[in-house]
C-alpha cells in the first residue's frame, strides 16, 4: 500500500492547461503541437508516445470536431477544442466526440467566455475525479484483500494489485458506458 500511496500522489498532480496558459495570439500548427507537448508532456505513458501530431489535428478538422484554422493558425477557442479532444479521445470515439462538440460549440460559437467556462468546468471535474481515485483505489484494495492469503507476501500483493486494476477498468467502463448512453439518448437525437 505504501507504493500505491506514492503512485496516487504522483497521479494526483496531473498536467493542466488553464485558459490563462493558452497564448492570446494565434498559433501555427508546429507551435500548437510544441505547446501541447511542453504543457502535457508528463501525461505520456512512455517517453516515445506522441500527444498530438499534425496528422491528428488535420484529421480532427476533416472530422469536423475542430473548427478549421484561419490562415493556418489556431486561436484560443480552437486550442481549447484540441486539448479537450486530446482528453476525450482516450475514452470516446471520434464520432462520439463529434456528437458532443457539434451542439456544444455551435451554441458557444463566438462566445469565448462560454467556451472558457465549459473548459474550466471540465478541468474542475477532472481534478475532482483524479482526487477521488485515491479513495476508490483504497476501497478496491479493501475489497481484494482476501485474495491470495495463502500465497507469500510478494505474490499476494501482485495478485491483489492485478485484481484492483481490473476493478478500476470496470469502473472506467461503467463511466464510459454512461457517457455513451447520454450521447446516444440525449445528444445524438438533437443534432
Amino acid at each position: 500500500m505504501k507504493n500505491l500511496d506514492a503512485l496516487i500522489e504522483e497521479l494526483s498532480n496531473p498536467a493542466y492547461i488553464k485558459p490563462s496558459d493558452i497564448p492570446d495570439i494565434d498559433l501555427y500548427m508546429d507551435q500548437v503541437t510544441t505547446f501541447i507537448e511542453n504543457k502535457l508532456g508528463k501525461e505520456k505513458r512512455s517517453k516515445d508516445d506522441k500527444l498530438l501530431t499534425k496528422t491528428m489535428i488535420n484529421n480532427y478538422s476533416k472530422a469536423k470536431i475542430l473548427s478549421p484554422s484561419k490562415n493556418k493558425k489556431y486561436n484560443k477557442h480552437q486550442m481549447i477544442q484540441i486539448i479537450l479532444i486530446y482528453y476525450l479521445k482516450q475514452i470516446l470515439s471520434i464520432s462520439d466526440i463529434e456528437n458532443l462538440f457539434h451542439p456544444l460549440f455551435q451554441i458557444a460559437e463566438g462566445n469565448s467566455e462560454m467556451v472558457e467556462e465549459i473548459y474550466n468546468t471540465y478541468l474542475e471535474g477532472r481534478k475532482k475525479n483524479i482526487d477521488n481515485v485515491s479513495s476508490v483505489l483504497k476501497e478496491d484494495m479493501d475489497l481484494v484483500s482476501h485474495i491470495g492469503v495463502e500465497l507469500d507476501e510478494e505474490e499476494r500483493n501482485r495478485i491483489q494489485l492485478i485484481t484492483a486494476a481490473m476493478l478500476m477498468v470496470s469502473e472506467a467502463q461503467a463511466y464510459k458506458k454512461t457517457a455513451e448512453a447520454i450521447i446516444d439518448k440525449y445528444i445524438k437525437t438533437t443534432t
